[in-house]
């Protein structure tokens, strides 16, 4: 898989006439990761596919001939038009598809259902607020039912083991100690996920 991405990367897909090429190249429930081109909290703690400093995910939604991306943001849980989220993130983004792709309609109708929700700046998942990968991870099943993308131990940790300095102070400012290990989900885990397969990237 590593070779792969390595090697597909290298092809992208120009903003221009992007949401023509979106219509034709994507499927209902596609996976689209972002890439920081700097770097940031998130991806100094995760490690994406290809060690790429993955740091949102968000998923394909087809609506009335039109491309959306369902995500959680900041501003909580949107329907982001195409060409919208590619402005707005400005960066590199994997276009990734199910190798199964039996039920992913159903998980999109299941995740539209929380369009509104506020944003989980806590990202812990036994709230009722959605942080990017939790919306994926808790919404995704497969035709038996079960997540498809398991929950893992959460990560705030750095490449030495330990949990960095910005992340106690995040979750010292709010009276809580900071989730380590705890299930949760992260983009960068989902986006190693060997039930994955890479379509393209672009900008």
């Amino acid at each position: 898989m590593k070779t792969i991405f390595s090697f597909c990367l290298l092809l992208t897909i120009s903003l221009q006439g992007v949401a023509q090429n979106m219509a034709q190249q994507l499927q209902e429930g596609d996976l689209l990761f972002c890439i920081s081109a700097q770097g940031n909290h998130i991806t100094q703690v995760t490690q994406g596919v290809d060690d790429l400093a993955i740091d949102h995910v968000g998923m394909v939604h087809f609506c009335k001939d039109s491309v959306f991306v369902l995500e959680a943001i900041h501003q909580g849980v949107v329907l982001t038009p195409i060409d919208s989220f590619l402005v707005r993130r400005d960066s590199l983004v994997i276009a990734t598809r199910l190798k199964d792709t039996t039920g992913v309609a159903s998980s999109v109708q299941r995740a539209l259902q929380y369009l509104g929700r506020p944003y989980d700046f806590m990202f812990m998942p036994s709230d009722d607020e959605f942080y990017c990968s939790e919306l994926v991870q808790k919404n995704y099943l497969d035709a038996d039912g079960q997540l498809i993308f398991e929950p893992i131990p959460m990560s705030f940790h750095d490449k030495t083991g330990k949990v960095t300095q910005f992340w106690k102070d995040y979750y010292a400012r709010k009276g809580f100690q900071v989730p380590e290990g705890c299930p949760g989900s992260n983009p960068g885990d989902l986006s190693r996920s060997p039930k994955l397969r890479f379509l393209f990237s672009f900008r």
